[in-house]
């Protein structure tokens, strides 16, 4: 499972490839940077693994000092979301952040596959995003505004409002 720093990147990501889905890790991968490959590898063979990415058009793989924000940041979601041992529950506030707009429906993709093991709340206000989740067929939306101070859910009524008792003092 890979750790709340994410330091444990390449430990996360061998742990997907010997007893997770690692098809799914690489389909993942390719879905998000096409022609990219990303795998680990044991620096100086001292027990150290370090997370290398080929990227198409690039003469040599790059380690995680030499990619972009945005591009660890879809690789550390890779690895929480294929995790082998998924938790019951998995709530993702805002995950576009700091994603380039284009890897939005990738992320959409990556989501629905993650919640057929486990469920998975989504808050966003990435129209991308939510346009990507929208087309998953097991995907449930509800969308909230705010009016003068007051959050509401979309086309919900006072008829159909839940009942709502203050406690007696």
């Amino acid at each position: 499972m890979l750790g709340n720093d994410g330091s444990d990147l390449a430990a996360a990501i061998q742990t997907i490839r010997e007893i997770g889905n690692g098809k799914a890790f690489d389909a993942a991968v390719e879905d998000a940077f096409p022609g990219s490959r990303v795998h680990v590898e044991n620096e100086n063979n001292d027990g150290r693994f370090a997370v290398m990415m080929k990227q198409h058009g690039l003469l040599r793989a790059l380690g995680t000092r030499e990619l972009s924000d945005g591009t660890l940041r879809y690789l550390l979601w890779i690895a929480a979301l294929l995790t082998p041992r998924p938790p019951a529950l998995m709530v993702l506030n805002e995950p576009e952040t700091s994603l380039h707009p284009d890897l939005l429906g990738a992320l959409g993709r990556l989501i629905a596959q993650a919640a057929e093991q486990t469920q998975v709340i989504v808050v966003t206000h990435a129209a991308r995003l939510i346009a990507a989740l929208s087309e998953e067929r097991n995907c449930h939306s509800v969308m909230l505004e705010k009016n003068f101070g007051e959050t509401t859910i979309v086309g919900q009524s006072n008829l159909n409002l839940p009942a709502w008792q203050w406690p007696a003092r």
